[in-house]
Parts: C-alpha cells; sequence; structure tokens
C-alpha cells in the first residue's frame, strides 16, 4: 500500500482547499522569488479621474466630449497582522468576462498597516486590453511583503467584464498611470486613510505588460509617432496627439517621482508607434521582460527593439527564449479557464499560460528580476546588481564550487539560480550613451 508523507499529504491538500494559488514559489525558484519577511495586507478602492476626454464618444465635428473615468484599484502593503491564514479574492472575472473565480494567496483583507516611521516605495501595475487588476497579483502580493506599496490598476473600458473599443486603451493607458501615481501620493497625506504615512510617491515604480507595457513606455518619457496618431483604426480625431513625441502634453506627462520601470511584451513598435526620437526621450532606468516568440508584441522588430533604441537610459532586457506574449506577466491560469469558452471562441487559459513555459516558474523568475531591478533604483540597494551583473545567455554560465561549496574562479552561474535551474533565458544590458 502506497505511503505518503506528511509533507506530500499537506501538498495535497493545500491545493484541494485553496483554489487558484497566486503565490507558489517552486522549491527551484531564483532567491529572489521568495516571499520577504512582511505580512501582507490589501485593500480595494475606487477613485474618479474628473473631466476625461470620453475617446469612445468622440464625433467628429462636434466638442470633444467628457466624462468622469472611474478607475478600481487593488492595494497591497505591508501589514502588522500575524494571521497565517490564507485569503481569498472572490468574484474574479476570467478573460471570457462572464465566468468569476476565487483566487487564494496570502494578503489578509483590510488588514491594519504597519506602523512605520519609513514610508515605503510605491510600485503600480497596469494590466493588458484585456485584463484586470488581479492578472499580475503574484507580484502585487511578493513585491509588498518586500517593503513596497503596490497598487494594481482596473483600466476602464480595458478590464474582460467591460471590454471596449482599442481606442480608449490607446490614449488612456499612460494617464491612468500618472493619474493613480497623483492620487497615491494624496490619499498617503490623508488623514484617516489607511494610506496615511505608508506611501513614498517620490520613490514610484511602474510595471506594465503588454498594453500596460506600451503605456509604461509612454510614461517613461517616449512620445509617440504621427504614423501612429494618424492610424485609421487607432485613436479618433487626432486624440492621441497627447503623446506625440515633443508636444508640451506629452512633456506635461512626464513626472520625475517615476524612478523605474519594467515592461512585459508592451505593444507598439511593431505597429511603428514610436520612432528613434521618440525613444531617445526615456531617460530612467528600464527593464525590458519578452518572450522571444512574442506574436502580439514582435521581439525583433517590437520589444528588443525597443530595447536597442532606448539610447539615453541604462536598461535590459530579460527574455524567456521559446515563450510568447505571455511570458512571465500573467498569473497561473485558475482552473475554470481550462474549459472552452464559447463567448470568446477558446479557453481562457490560453490568456494566461504559455505552450511551452510553466507559468509558476515564469512568475518565479520576474518576480526574482523585478525584485532585484526597484530595490535598486527604488531603494538604492546597489548591492543587488549583482544579481544583474550577469553572462548574458545563462546556458553558458558555469556551475562550479569547491569542497566549502564556494564558488571557484570558473563559477560563472546567474547568481541566486540554484543549479540545473537558468535554463532558456537570457539578460542584456546596455548603459546610457
Amino acid at each position: 500500500m502506497l505511503k505518503l508523507s506528511t509533507a506530500v499529504i499537506g501538498v495535497v491538500a493545500s491545493s484541494t482547499l485553496f483554489a487558484n494559488p497566486i503565490d507558489q514559489v517552486r522549491p527551484d525558484a531564483p532567491e529572489l522569488a521568495k516571499f520577504g519577511k512582511y505580512s501582507i495586507g490589501v485593500q480595494t478602492v475606487s477613485l474618479s479621474n474628473k473631466n476625461q476626454l470620453d475617446v469612445l464618444s468622440i464625433d467628429k465635428g462636434r466638442k470633444s466630449p467628457r466624462y468622469d473615468r472611474q478607475l478600481t484599484l487593488e492595494i497591497w502593503y505591508p501589514t502588522q497582522s500575524t494571521s497565517s491564514e490564507r485569503g481569498e479574492y472572490k468574484d474574479v472575472y476570467l478573460r471570457d468576462g462572464k465566468t468569476k473565480v476565487t483566487l487564494t494567496g496570502r494578503a489578509q483583507r483590510d488588514a491594519q498597516p504597519i506602523k512605520t516611521s519609513n514610508a515605503f516605495p510605491l510600485i503600480i501595475l497596469s494590466h493588458g486590453y484585456p485584463g484586470n487588476r488581479f492578472l499580475m497579483s503574484h507580484l502585487g502580493e511578493n513585491l509588498a511583503s518586500k517593503g513596497y506599496v503596490v497598487a494594481s490598476i482596473d483600466h476602464t473600458e480595458s478590464t474582460y467584464e467591460n471590454k471596449q473599443a482599442f481606442a480608449s486603451t490607446l490614449v488612456n493607458r499612460s494617464l491612468d498611470q500618472m493619474f493613480v501615481l497623483n492620487e497615491m501620493e494624496r490619499l498617503s497625506k490623508k488623514t484617516g486613510h489607511f494610506l496615511k504615512g505608508l506611501v513614498n510617491a517620490d520613490q514610484t515604480g511602474l510595471i506594465g505588460y503588454s498594453m500596460g507595457g506600451y503605456g509604461a513606455v509612454i510614461s517613461a518619457g517616449a512620445g509617440v509617432t504621427q504614423k501612429s496618431i494618424d492610424y485609421s483604426w487607432g485613436a479618433p480625431n487626432g486624440s492621441l496627439n497627447v503623446h506625440k513625441a515633443g508636444s508640451q502634453s506629452h512633456s506635461d506627462l512626464i513626472d520625475s517621482r517615476l524612478k523605474a520601470v519594467v515592461t512585459f511584451a508592451p505593444w507598439g513598435k511593431n505597429h511603428d508607434f514610436w520612432d528613434k526620437k521618440g525613444l531617445e526621450g526615456i531617460k530612467i532606468p528600464i527593464m525590458y521582460i519578452a518572450g522571444s516568440d512574442d506574436d502580439t508584441s514582435g521581439y525583433e522588430n517590437g520589444v528588443k527593439s525597443l530595447f536597442e533604441g532606448s539610447v539615453n537610459t541604462d536598461r535590459y532586457l530579460l527574455t524567456y527564449h521559446f515563450a510568447n506574449h505571455n511570458a512571465g506577466a500573467p498569473m497561473p491560469a485558475p482552473k475554470e479557464s481550462w474549459e472552452y469558452s464559447d463567448a470568446i471562441g477558446f479557453a481562457p487559459f490560453e490568456h494566461y499560460a504559455d505552450p511551452v513555459w510553466d507559468s509558476v516558474r515564469m512568475n518565479n523568475i520576474a518576480q526574482h528580476f523585478s525584485t532585484a531591478f526597484m530595490d535598486i533604483y527604488l531603494k538604492n540597494q546597489k548591492e543587488k546588481t549583482a544579481y544583474l551583473d550577469l553572462t548574458a545567455h545563462s546556458a553558458e554560465g558555469v556551475y562550479s564550487l569547491d569542497e566549502q561549496n564556494k564558488p571557484t574562479k570558473e563559477h560563472s552561474y546567474w547568481l541566486g539560480f540554484p543549479n540545473k535551474s537558468a535554463k532558456g533565458l537570457s539578460l542584456e544590458f546596455k548603459a546610457q550613451k
């Protein structure tokens, strides 16, 4: 008769009781993927950006319509709670915009924030089109446990249940990102608010995926081309002019509080949304993350081209070789997403997963490198640079330890990666010219 160890029984019980976990860390995960010292709280906040251009209601020949743009945030933060209970995220929509599921993680709903005399850096998460504020929730929890306040946006007209014309996303994505930065600073100074004294908005990082990555590139300083403004399928009536390279409106968007950007599979370069001049506007450190087989945002003519063109800043390009568009950013596919959906004509699973790479492994690698990058540029932890100063291709790293388990002079394996685990990756670096 087969006997199971207590540890194995615990794993089986955990996977049965806690549906759709977003906080998994594999035994072979790189070092900085591990959760930090802080317990995590989470709260939902609703915001209203008053008197914004209503892109979807534009009618040629009429005055540009305005509306109050509603945004919902999921905010993770360090808490003084010592509870070990699992947290739940209920009624989370899947990609089909109809199915609601429950996710589980480590964050405690509405937990009391930790008391601190030193406010935590802010990180803003911005999902793809369509998406929602939970799509990168694995990063939200993980980074909050390491001493960050993380605000993830539901971008109106770009969520699974409220997907509208693409034009709204083109115009509003970076505007939403910078509005949230302003609001997080305002709330951190509001008497009685749970964020009071908790957020240091002067040290802000931005992490975007796909169209969130597109917005992050604009927010980082890259104004768009006239060609992209004129697309018949793009934003109507020249409304994308607000982000035109060299324009006053785009210059006004750039914010000195934004210190670092990580952008997963940013869309747009493969459709000429940026040129040489536009990309020269990026002057803050940026890390690009992509799959080498990305057929949505492109690789050579897409993400890698953005990396090459961002000449006025130090930048990195992390590549998951043979991965497609979903490399690193989306949470693991909820179990309910495996079923075929008549509403969208495919299993929602495809929206989260990759045909080659395991999602948890991709998430752990993304957590590792995002932690190192943000710690360097938001917390001035220069020692973390060692995690980025690597042999360009992981397969070329040599694992060599002596009898005392100390690296020999031949050792060049990726720092923080267990032996045999640094496979299928590359990390390129280019310094500011």
